[in-house]
């Protein structure tokens, strides 16, 4: 069964996806009758070399998003994951020639149909007087053993497409920017690993995985890779990759070692969330810093897909000062990212926190209340918390996803190894201001957070004072933020209404000679019915 796509036709998919990308990029135009699209200024070239490549669609951005001042002059598209026919590609040639280009480079990924379907192309442009060569991009690190047909081109054919697009732009002939090409093509690689296959509109998974499987040294249209290997944490994935590109037993390797400097590509191949990409991009470039390796640039996001597959590419191209400074030119190609500077002399990845303003002197226990009575008292609520805990669970799940308990049970553990540490528990605001802050961090979630708002806000008017007034003062400064950033009103069936019916008997110690167990006690059982009226 294949799956779903959101497309007009599997036949016209091709097509619409490109005459979107030109409808939504004025810089772009396509050619007549041809899956081409051009640069809109192409008459301003005259007297340049053009930049052509292309290759079968669905590897989005690559290449259309690359066309620009500075990079790829055009792009011939084929279908889903097919070669572009060769008429296109020559039509494409005869384009730019007739814009008065003064050659034309055609830079092809290493396939046997684009090898192909470009190489006959440029034989025939050149038949006809044009001046046309060819730089076929090779920088599969994936094959221990190489095949005849040689590496595969993958993500660090967009490498290729900055650096001629720079050399393009400062005018050089074409005879020296494929040879300056052809040598920085050499020293780079790229190592692909997938969560899953990708399906082509109006067919199958390319390829099938267990649930704890992964493909290692993939292609990018679904061809399998070199290797499954067990999910594992992505540190371990990513020592994985580099430690296969980089192992000189591998003909296929790049030879990055300790003091290189490097261009690395984090290239999401069409699935993966940002999150999983900024995971991958912080232990790829951690991994090499510790293997010595300065990371002088990296891009990190969506630059040669496989339509939705769920994996990534690494690319790593050596670079020095002549080649990065092509890499930084200016370009217009509208997928090419900003890129700042990774290795910084004196750059500090993280800021010190800022530390804890002074405790002021604050209001202690009413009546002689000690430490030790503080802390047993919360040691009891904790013991009744953790001893509920499936009980609480087992009514949550008759209204939400029963994890009420152990969320509790949580949140009492922490405020348990908190008080083994024997904090002193003198002072009411303290002690509920330190409640608020575990409650936030260790119990988490909508209830650590209402927790922590309301004895925040508790902990205030207690400060000054701890008598009887100010506890039922602190009880509706509570109540008020809960309200307030909760959204939730008495009456609502929340937690709000047991605290309600609470804070409403408290009100009798606002008056002289109030006592604090009768109060409490009716407050308790009014509670308990506040508890029952959300159920």
């Amino acid at each position: 069964m294949s799956s779903k796509k959101m497309v007009n036709s599997v036949e016209g998919c091709a097509d619409d996806a490109l005459a979107g990308l030109v409808a939504s990029n004025p810089d772009l135009q396509l050619l007549q009758g041809h899956r081409v699209a051009l640069r809109s200024d192409l008459d301003t070239l005259k007297g340049r070399v053009a930049l052509l490549s292309g290759g079968g669609s669905g590897h989005e951005p690559a290449h259309a998003g690359f066309i620009g001042k500075g990079m790829l002059t055009g792009v011939i598209a084929g279908s889903v994951f097919a070669s572009p026919p060769v008429g296109s590609i020559l039509a494409a040639i005869r384009a730019v020639a007739q814009a008065g280009t003064v050659g034309t480079l055609l830079i092809v990924k290493n396939y046997t149909g684009d090898r192909l379907n470009f190489g006959l192309a440029m034989e025939q442009a050149k038949a006809e007087g044009i001046s046309v060569e060819m730089v076929i991009v090779e920088d599969d690190s994936a094959f221990t053993v190489l095949k005849k047909a040689g590496r595969r081109g993958l993500c660090g054919t967009i490498l290729i497409h900055k650096v001629a697009g720079a050399l393009a732009e400062e005018g050089m002939g074409l005879e020296e920017i494929t040879k300056r090409v052809s040598v920085i093509a050499k020293t780079m690689g790229t190592l692909g690993v997938s969560l899953s296959s990708c399906s082509v509109p109006g067919a199958t998974h390319t390829f099938e995985l267990a649930a704890d499987e992964i493909e290692l040294g993939l292609g990018i249209h679904g061809e399998a890779g070199v290797r499954r290997i067990k999910i594992a944490p992505v540190d371990q994935i990513v020592t994985l990759m580099l430690d296969h590109m980089t192992n000189t037993s591998n003909i296929s390797h790049v030879p990055v070692q300790s003091g290189s400097s490097v261009v690395l590509i984090v290239n999401n191949l069409g699935g993966l969330s940002f999150l999983e990409l900024g995971i991958i991009a912080d232990a790829a470039i951690r991994l090499l810093e510790g293997r010595g390796v300065k990371v002088a640039r990296a891009l990190v996001g969506t630059f040669m897909s496989a339509l939705e597959m769920p994996g990534v590419s690494l690319t790593l191209m050596l670079v020095d000062e002549p080649v990065l400074k092509l890499i930084d030119a200016e370009t217009t190609a509208k997928a090419w990212p900003h890129m700042a500077k990774v290795s910084v002399t004196g750059r500090k990845r993280i800021r010190a926190a800022p530390t804890e303003p002074p405790e002021a002197p604050e209001a202690t226990a009413a009546g002689g209340v000690t430490s030790k009575q503080m802390a047993l008292v919360l040691n009891r609520i904790c013991t009744t918390l953790i001893g509920l805990e499936e009980h609480l669970n087992a009514l949550d799940r008759a209204a939400g996803d029963g994890d009420c308990g152990s969320t509790h049970s949580h949140a009492a553990k922490a405020i348990q190894g908190w008080l083994k540490e024997g904090p002193s528990l003198t002072s009411p605001a303290q002690v509920l201001s330190k409640l608020s802050v575990l409650l936030l961090e260790r119990m988490g979630g909508s209830s650590g957070a209402l927790y922590g708002l309301f004895l925040t806000a508790a902990a205030q008017p207690l400060k000054a004072k701890t008598d009887l007034p100010t506890w039922s003062a602190a009880m509706d400064a509570g109540l008020e933020a809960m309200q307030k950033y909760g959204k939730a009103a008495p009456g609502d069936r929340t937690m709000l209404d047991s605290l309600w019916a609470a804070a409403q008997e408290f009100q009798a110690w606002k008056s002289p000679g109030a006592s604090l167990l009768p109060v409490l006690t009716k407050a308790v059982k009014k509670q308990v019915r506040g508890d029952l009226s959300t159920g």
